[in-house]
């Protein structure tokens, strides 16, 4: 008898490069797993500021060894993740909310385009270096996964929404909620228990506690095709 999917919620912020790692790693394996993964934008400038932590990249020292930790990075988990001259500008200038809020929009009005549109945004920033704050590179992200026009629009149109605003906040809460002090988090609902990992570099402890197999970061049976 086949066990039921384990929930898995995926909480996250297009401005974090080990969300991109671990995002890429959960769909690979939501086909080898038994689980039923849940995407859950959130705002990690809230869940960083009410948790009392600061970005890596404050300290110099953990800015020098992130930067050389995500070159190896990126090609273990085979993504093709190069950090942009101006993601300080981003984190500390501009931040996320107008992105996440855009990625909370398709959450609302398509969610079946959410993994698609996540990707795309993460290929622009981390893959082109191009820009993910401003509405036209929104819209530009949209017609690369080939959302439909009128739903693209609607989700554009929903950014400033009261039920996305809501929606988002909700999901950082719900991250704050479980001890979240950055980004990824990672629930595992147990046998009724959740089970929280932090970062990109739990997944062989996470397929323990699943009782799965771990096969790596990039099973051969997984096509990285999408990238």
């Amino acid at each position: 008898m086949a066990k039921s999917p384990v929930l898995i919620e995926f909480f996250y912020d297009i401005v974090s490069p080990y969300s991109f790692l671990a995002f890429e790693v959960l769909q690979r394996y939501k086909t080898l797993w038994s689980i039923e993964l849940k995407l859950k934008p959130m705002l990690l400038a809230g869940v960083m500021k009410t948790s009392g932590n600061k970005p890596p990249a404050v300290v110099p020292s953990k800015g020098i060894y992130m930067a050389k930790d995500l070159k190896r990075l990126q090609k273990y988990f085979q993504v093709p993740l190069f950090l942009p001259s101006n993601l300080m500008d981003i984190i500390f200038k501009h931040g996320t909310l107008s992105v996440m809020r855009f990625v909370t929009a398709v959450d609302c009005v398509s969610p079946t385009d959410l993994e698609n549109i996540t990707r795309a945004l993460w290929l622009r920033l981390y893959k082109d270096h191009k820009d993910i704050q401003e509405l036209q590179s929104f819209r530009e992200a949209g017609i690369s996964i080939k959302m439909d026009p009128a739903v693209l629009e609607k989700a554009l149109n929903t950014v400033n929404s009261s039920l996305v605003k809501d929606r988002l906040k909700d999901y950082t809460d719900e991250a704050l909620n479980y001890g979240a002090f950055g980004a990824p988090m990672i629930v595992a609902h147990v046998n009724g228990t959740p089970e929280v990992f932090f970062g990109s570099d739990r997944f062989e402890l996470l397929a323990s506690v699943l009782g799965e197999k771990w096969l790596g970061p990039a099973p051969a049976s997984v096509s990285s095709s999408k990238l």
